[in-house]
């Protein structure tokens, strides 16, 4: 008997890795097709940009040199049984450069003097605080002071009861796992009063680096109905977003100008996780914090898919301009069932470390409590120390300076807070579902991506790339549509779906879409939903975006659309929908229409393409082998078959490459795996050679290109500017590091 890893390394496995894929879910085939397969015959290479001037290290500011982050989240109990040289030595001795310490707000750490800051029952007065910042600065690791101001207990209800958030019939909100705590009010005097008073102690009393607030900003909007927040907008409003954002704002500059109070390049950063349903505006917060906290410690019920941490990725590279962030990856047991203290298999562990490089931001492991040993589930120890070993020796490698991606994803943070789908699918998941539709699309492309924030459509943001695509984004301004028409203009390529732009910045329904006059569309009637068989679009007339489709004469619509007015020589018309039971009756009683079901235009270079249907999450939730096939006609029509960078291989691959001060950094995700949509990954599924091809821009030479996770040497061919590549093998992750000269 040989084990899987064997059987797939060695001859033995007789068929090809997709047609074995194939065998197991239909749904792989189209991954290793041809008409889904990054670097089809007819792909052209974008030549890369100039590459960017020499860092200065002495301009970067100290924590953007910051490369790997430990934490061990303190308990009650951590006082009475952790020995902190033990933790000191631990995360010194894998290689943290700066770990975080708990302060708290919750429970004292050390003997605050500050009213209403609890001691925690086991700490007898002890400075444990102190003795763990000391120790850390002893073994040259900084510190973050971490707090946490969400909740509080009952004396300081008591006393201060306009602390408290409230429910509709102004009781006190609660803590859901423990009653005892209640849940403090963002808009009240504790944020303004008690958590600066808790900073300024700490800052007389000990060498800190920075400060954190751990649960704030809140990961959702709040619902309050305190009497200060009865006078605000109505929750879950764009108006709401206002207040709260401004609220976000004054309280991290009031935070940072107290941190910088005991030194200058002290400052204050909050929680800022929540990858694209983040709470407070995240282009806004770009300008602001010098520390992007990314919160996104594994897979969860709502966002069961491996990639949850590369989505965060992304966003941070929407907004910081090259800032510093890190994720928190959770060494514990995250899911649906949590067990806190428990640690998760090696391999889910390591892919979402995998994936915190590969989308730029820091490494960062943590665990729940210290108990002498670091813990009764020691097991996660190893995993983060070896990884962070391993990461420290590539370093320069694994820092990128900016992406290499010829299409933009609008990240619609607005439509993501208050859009909830149409009336016939009203719901907070619908957005989810579309985000994970077209990610997923462009997971399977292999396509080098980027996200763009809404907020950051000025021409500057937009000129690296080729196409912009807009997955049903529904709330833009009239500002933010003008902006997309510019890019049009310009030269660029955009596809939008359902109904983008039909909602500007307030939520008001406009008679047409902000961009139906960039498409040509006008609406003929309200959303259409199914009712059994969902409509069908019928070939009219042959186009590169129904490449690959033969033997039919109709294609799977979506489950909502908004019907649009003829136009002229239509490539798909709407076949309407109709029963699918009984069987008697489904069959289409009007079968041929003039209503469109896709619009293409070109003008100049500019190719437009729009759906009506919601094809993003209809090709989510379905599966549907042909919505995908057409989701990456259309992205490769769009392009005009360009690419940033191609990478041609069997498997399903998230692609990821950067600039890097040495050269070049191409990132392989791995996610060919059973696990790779529910549950964790418990074995790795090694994939066959993935063939990277580049240009490179005038000029540049290659000195080597190294594999960083399998420590080996790459052979290359560079034909004028022309770079290709090799890579054998891919386990769960390969970089491929190119040294120019």
């Amino acid at each position: 008997m040989i084990d899987r890893r064997t059987f797939l390394k060695t001859g033995a496995a007789a068929l090809p890795l997709a047609a074995t894929l194939e065998s197991l879910d239909p749904a792989f085939a189209l991954a290793a097709g041809p008409a889904v397969t990054a670097g089809g015959s007819t792909s052209k290479l974008v030549p890369l940009p100039a590459r960017l001037g020499p860092l200065d290290p002495a301009d970067e500011p100290w924590q953007r040199k910051v490369r790997r982050v430990g934490q061990t989240n303190m308990t009650e109990h951590d006082p009475a049984v952790m020995n902190v040289e033990e933790w000191a030595d631990y995360w010194h001795s894998a290689g943290a450069d700066i770990v975080f310490v708990s302060v708290t707000c919750i429970l004292a750490f050390y003997p605050s003097k500050v009213k209403f800051h609890r001691h925690g029952k086991f700490l007898h007065n002890r400075d444990f605080f102190g003795e763990c910042a000391a120790a850390a600065k002893k073994r040259g690791m900084r510190v973050v002071a971490r707090m946490s101001p969400d909740l509080n207990w009952g004396d300081a209800l008591q006393a201060h009861p306009e602390w408290a958030m409230r429910l509709a019939d102004g009781s006190p909100l609660f803590s859901s796992q423990d009653p005892r705590l209640f849940k403090t009010c963002m808009f009240s005097t504790y944020m303004d009063d008690f958590v600066p008073a808790v900073m300024r102690e700490v800052n007389s009393l000990y060498d800190v680096d920075c400060f954190y607030t751990n649960a704030w900003p809140p990961g959702g909007l709040p619902e309050c109905h305190c009497a200060i927040c009865s006078k605000l907008p109505p929750a879950g409003t764009p108006a709401y977003w206002g207040a709260f954002n401004d609220r976000v704002f004054d309280l991290w500059k009031k935070y940072d100008a107290i941190a910088k109070e005991k030194k200058s390049d002290n400052f204050y950063f909050g929680n800022l996780g929540g990858n694209v349903h983040a709470s407070p505006n995240l282009a806004r917060m770009g300008k602001t914090a010098v520390w992007f906290q990314a919160d996104n410690q594994g897979r969860s019920y709502y966002d069961p898919e491996v990639w949850g941490c590369t989505i965060q990725g992304r966003a941070c590279n929407a907004v910081l301009d090259g800032k510093f962030a890190a994720n928190v990856t959770g060494a514990y047991s995250t899911g649906a069932v949590v067990w806190r203290n428990g640690s998760k298999t090696p391999d889910e562990a390591r892919m979402w470390l995998n994936e915190t490089l590969a989308s730029g931001m820091a490494p960062y492991w943590h665990f729940v409590g210290a108990e002498d040993g670091l813990g009764e589930d020691r097991r996660w120890q190893k995993t983060g120390a070896d990884y962070f070993h391993w990461a420290a020796k590539h370093d320069a490698h694994l820092r990128g300076r900016r992406t290499i991606a010829n299409i933009g994803v609008v990240m619609g943070q607005s439509t993501q807070l208050f859009y909830k789908g149409p009336a016939v699918a009203h719901s907070r998941a619908y957005t989810r579902e579309t985000t994970y539709g077209l990610y997923g699309a462009l997971l399977k492309g292999r396509y080098a991506f980027d996200f763009v924030h809404e907020d950051r459509l000025e021409p500057e943001d937009l000129r690296k790339y080729r196409v912009l695509l807009l997955p049903n984004i529904a709330v833009l301004s009239d500002r933010q549509c003008r902006q997309i028409g510019d890019y049009v203009q310009s030269g660029g390529s955009i596809m939008a779906s359902f109904e983008t732009g039909l909602y500007d910045e307030n939520l008001k329904k406009r008679p047409e879409s902000g961009l139906a006059g960039l498409f040509g569309i006008h609406s003929a009637a309200g959303v259409v939903g199914a009712n059994g068989n969902a409509y069908y679009g019928r070939i009219e007339r042959r186009h590169p975006v129904l490449e690959g489709f033969a033997n039919t004469n109709w294609l799977p619509g979506t489950q909502n659309r908004l019907p649009l007015q003829p136009i002229q020589e239509p490539v798909l018309t709407v076949v309407p929908g109709f029963v699918a039971y009984p069987p008697e009756l489904a069959y289409p009683p009007v079968s041929h229409t003039d209503e469109p079901a896709v619009v293409l235009r070109e003008s100049g270079s500019s190719r437009m393409a729009y759906f009506p249907g919601d094809i993003e999450r209809t090709y989510w939730i379905t599966g549907h082998g042909d919505l995908l096939r057409l989701l990456d006609n259309t992205i490769r029509w769009l392009t005009a078959e360009e690419r940033a960078v191609d990478v041609r291989g069997d498997g399903m691959v998230e692609l990821f490459a950067w600039e890097t001060a040495p050269g070049y950094a191409v990132h392989l995700l791995n996610y060919t795996n059973p696990n790779s949509h529910h549950g964790w990954m418990h074995s790795v599924y090694p994939l066959g050679p993935q063939t990277v091809s580049m240009k490179l821009p005038a000029g540049v030479k290659v000195k080597s290109v190294e594999l960083l996770r399998s420590d080996r040497v790459a052979p290359f061919h560079l034909t004028g500017e022309s770079l290709v590549f090799t890579i054998p093998s891919v386990e769960d992750y390969e970089v491929a590091a190119v040294t120019t000269a």
